[in-house]
């Protein structure tokens, strides 16, 4: 597991999210922890090193 900081789309605060490193490519919705909007996030790995990563809002 792998613990990444970045700023939620809908309210610019900093979050942590855990990301699970075992599996290159993925996408999911989780809400943000401080204003609860669904947020897409799309890591990608490489070895087990964060090569990429995006946090999107979803349309509403």
């Amino acid at each position: 597991m792998y613990e990444h900081f970045f700023q939620c789309p809908y309210c610019w605060e900093e979050i942590s999210m855990l990301l699970d490193t075992s599996i290159p490519v993925q996408t999911y919705v989780e809400d943000c922890e401080v204003c609860c909007n669904p947020i897409e996030i799309t890591p990608t790995f490489e070895k087990n090193v964060l090569m990429a990563f995006e946090a999107n809002g979803l349309e509403q």
